[in-house]
């Protein structure tokens, strides 16, 4: 079967995941990187390098060309408005809250954006009697506008 498109890899890993009850916790562990970095990666949204898709390969089972198209560089954040209701809400908190994050960065650092390429993020539960809460923390370099 010849693969046409990085979107057909993520498909086959998601249901090798499945199959072999593979936690992303785990394969990052054998890639070296971070859990949320490695899992963009594998959802495709981050280009892995030869040693690195080999793992991920051995770990899903991939044939050598699903391994090749995971050193492609993607096309990344595509998709448009999300209907999946955990990332509508993550849309959702950035329709209502990024103009105010938009207002603070500005105040803070001046003219510029948050770098998504210098960029980590850390996921994490957190125990609350209430109910479990969602611990993120995202962290990137600003970069300002230079005049010209």
């Amino acid at each position: 079967m010849m693969i046409s498109n990085r979107d057909e890899v993520t498909q086959m890993i998601l249901s090798a995941k499945v199959s072999k009850g593979i936690k992303w916790k785990d394969v990052a562990t054998e890639v070296g990187l971070s859990k949320e970095w490695t899992t963009a990666a594998c959802l495709g949204q981050m280009t892995l390098n030869k040693e690195q898709a080999e793992i991920v390969g051995r770990m899903f089972e991939l044939t050598d060309e699903a391994v090749a198209w995971l050193q492609i560089v993607p096309s990344k954040g595509t998709g448009g408005i999300p209907t999946d209701p955990l990332l509508y809400r993550l849309y959702e908190i950035v329709s209502v809250y990024g103009g105010s994050i938009k207002e603070l960065i500005h105040e803070e650092f001046g003219d510029g954006i948050m770098s998504a390429i210098d960029f980590s993020l850390d996921i994490q539960r957190e125990p609350d009697p209430k109910g479990d809460r969602v611990n993120m923390v995202m962290s990137g370099k600003f970069l300002p506008y230079k005049s010209y």
